[in-house]
């Protein structure tokens, strides 16, 4: 792809490389639901045990998750997984996913799963606000300008004005 949209190192290419993968999205879902073992990660999945182990060394390896010994009585030692803060911080894309396919792809009868503030009980919903705190209908009050600082990101041209 060239011309005025083209994005070199574009961060949304490199999180792809990361976590844009059928399994590695479930099992986030799960870590999300407080789910931490492999059984029970592997249950809540359906992912293959090689998959979901091949899945879980790579989140841990890139940071998302970090892993933590357990043993139960009599048993072996085993690992849990947890979220680390750079794991905490895909729950907005995690919710844009969930909101988005609630919205586009749910049953009649609604959604399988309502999120919902712990304080008060109400469903949360996600927005989008600019540094000086204003609300932002959607993608077209965005405008995409080159960051000064890379000089790899070409210069975006402004949408035309109406």
């Amino acid at each position: 792809m060239t011309g005025p949209h083209q994005v070199q190192g574009c961060s949304i290419q490199r999180t792809l490389g990361i976590v844009g993968e059928k399994w590695t999205f479930l099992v986030l879902r799960e870590a999300f639901n407080g789910v931490r073992r492999f059984a029970d990660l592997h249950q809540g999945t359906g992912a293959p045990r090689q998959v979901l182990s091949a899945r879980l060394a790579r989140l841990v390896d890139e940071g998302l998750l970090a892993k933590e010994p357990y043993r139960e009585p009599g048993q072996r030692k085993r690992d849990e997984y947890r979220l680390t803060q750079k794991g905490l911080d895909l729950y907005p894309i995690m919710v844009a996913l969930m909101h988005w396919g609630d919205r586009h792809l749910a049953e009649q009868n609604g959604p399988p799963m309502v999120l919902t503030h712990r304080g008060c009980g109400a469903p949360i919903h996600q927005q989008f606000r600019c540094a000086e705190g204003h609300e932002l209908a959607g993608p077209r009050e965005v405008t995409p300008v080159r960051d000064p600082v890379s000089p790899k990101t070409p210069q975006v041209r402004k949408p035309p004005t109406q």
